[in-house]
């Protein structure tokens, strides 16, 4: 009897002793595993580097508590999930969840404060006990360390996708969310940025909001390629010390100095981003008797440039039967006018710079041709297959687009609109005479990027027709257009060197409910889901039973 118990309680001891040895071990050396197939809880190395530098607390409000339908009820877990991934690396994130809603007498207070805020609820249509209601959510949380606050959005609203593929591309964006949010607060030495001016570069109202969003990664500094005419050399060096400059719709031609300049700065590895219009029209220039206007090309003194970096900008204007109609005034109010020029452009989601973004609004856009050389291309914007190219100069009407159409004519296919360019460029001007002389020149340049897109007007998201959107929505299309996203990604890809901006490309695939099939096999489900496992835990049940009656039948 002795014997027996001893060898009852051995097995027991190796266990415990197991168990004390994993503990002692798991005190000097840290390891999650994640058995997800998509790895959708393996941090980037990127996002981990981050977390583990946070040395003062970082707390994360998630408004996203409460009875959800089951598409958001995922977002919820999976939001929970990647926060205490977060977490585990570093006890400084603290975050909690919260519901609006839940205290019913302070909840239209608490409501009118979040969208004062700028958090924007959701309705989405919920059935309970066979009972349809609207349902109210906030899917966004707030990031806080010390003085500093960043909204973080949880939820993508893409045009054309169903809430299902809205929540996988949520899930998806879940660590850049975060780990972009923490980067904007916990950055203390921010990379500079110089904003072109003294070229007649669009007016400040209308950039704005998007030189606001920058400012939360980035310093910027306004910079005038003439300020100071009789010392290049010294202009040179001032725009030197910024990391990348943003050239913003100029309307005044360049001077070669200017250019040598601007040509010299990527020579020496600054980054760039251009948003150029090769062709002059305006929605304004429509107000006269006659409501027309003459589209004519825009010389700006930088086709060689681009040229040589490997793309041409044409005098062109783009139609596209995929379009944001214009608003006109009548007795009745406003009203939508058809309008070619303004064409919606749907990301084709190929690169970390477009992946993801809802619609992108363009205004008067041009074409861009990509030349053969050594520089990479990624096209990031191109025009719907039902659009076309129309050469300026030509005369624009504000009602040309109310009369039938030739669909047939917008067979052109894609236009190209916006590139990124990456590889060593070679300088505009080699083998030529320079403008000035300067102490070093650079016929070609190391490993560089630069982005080029043929609409200026693309960073004036926030207006249509020179009108404000109210809370950022087209009055027509009801969509929030991408604009923002896609310049902020375009930029911080320009210049991230940690590699958070690639964090966009993680893919995560979750599993829905095909709602239709559901419906239509009812019956059939309930019985495969209830049926069968009481069915197969009865048949244990009896074959249990079965056994041990013939095992102690003796």
């Amino acid at each position: 009897m002795k014997v027996q118990t001893k060898k009852n309680i051995l097995p027991f001891l190796l266990l415990f002793a197991v168990i004390i040895l994993l503990n002692i071990a798991g005190n000097f050396y840290f390891k999650r595993f994640d058995l997800t197939q998509d790895k959708r809880y393996t941090l980037s190395e990127s996002t981990v580097n981050l977390i583990r530098n946070i040395e003062e607390p970082v707390f994360i409000d998630v408004f996203l508590e409460g009875d959800f339908p089951p598409e958001f009820k995922r977002l919820q877990n999976e939001t929970k999930q990647i926060l205490e991934e977060f977490r585990s690396y570093n006890s400084n994130l603290i975050f909690q969840f919260t519901n609006p809603l839940e205290d019913e007498s302070q909840a239209q207070q608490y409501v009118e404060e979040l969208i004062r805020l700028g958090f924007m609820p959701t309705n989405v249509n919920s059935t309970k006990k066979g009972k349809k209601e609207v349902v109210q959510i906030f899917p966004w949380a707030i990031t806080n360390q010390n003085e500093r606050s960043v909204r973080v959005p949880l939820l993508i609203n893409n045009f054309g996708n169903s809430p299902s593929e809205n929540i996988n591309s949520s899930v998806q964006l879940l660590e850049y969310a975060f780990a972009d949010a923490i980067t904007k607060i916990t950055t203390e030495k921010k990379k500079k940025i110089a904003v072109l001016k003294g070229n007649g570069q669009l007016a400040d109202k209308y950039q704005a909001d998007f030189l606001l969003n920058l400012k939360e990664y980035y310093q910027l500094g306004e910079f005038d390629l003439d300020s100071l005419q009789d010392n290049p050399q010294k202009i040179l060096e001032n725009l030197n010390r910024f990391d990348a400059a943003l050239i913003i719709k100029p309307t005044d031609a360049f001077t070669d100095s200017e250019k040598y300049i601007l040509d010299q700065y990527v020579m020496n590895g600054g980054k760039s981003m251009w948003l150029i219009d090769k062709v002059v029209a305006d929605i304004d220039s429509l107000q006269n008797e006659t409501n027309t206007a003459l589209a004519y090309p825009r010389e700006l003194n930088l086709d060689d440039l681009f040229f040589k970096y490997g793309v041409r900008i044409n005098y062109q204007l783009v139609q596209d039967l995929l379009s944001t109609p214009i608003t006109a005034q009548s007795a009745q109010g406003d009203v939508p006018i058809d309008w070619l020029y303004s064409p919606i452009i749907k990301s084709n989601n190929n690169h970390t710079i477009n992946k993801n973004i809802n619609l992108i609004k363009l205004e008067f856009a041009n074409t861009i041709d990509t030349l053969k050389n050594g520089i990479k291309k990624t096209i990031l914007l191109k025009s719907s297959p039902q659009s076309k190219a129309v050469g300026a100069p030509i005369e624009i009407n504000l009602y040309e687009f109310m009369e039938e159409l030739n669909e047939a004519s917008f067979n052109n296919g894609n236009q190209n609109i916006g590139v990124l360019l990456e590889g060593k460029f070679t300088s505009c001007f080699k083998n030529r005479i320079k403008p000035f002389s300067i102490q070093t020149n650079l016929d070609e340049s190391k490993g560089n990027k630069m982005i080029v897109i043929a609409d200026g007007d693309i960073v004036n998201y926030n207006y249509v027709n020179k009108k404000p959107l109210n809370g950022g929505i087209d009055q027509w299309t009801q969509q929030v257009y991408g604009n923002k996203e896609l310049l902020l990604n375009a930029m911080n890809y320009l210049l991230d060197d940690s590699g958070l901006i690639n964090i966009r490309n993680k893919e995560v695939k979750l599993a829905f409910l095909d709602k239709d099939k559901v419906a239509n096999d009812y019956t059939f489900i309930q019985l495969l889901t209830i049926a069968l496992p009481l069915f197969l835990l009865l048949l244990f049940a009896i074959l249990f039973s079965f056994i041990r009656k013939r095992k102690y039948a003796h």
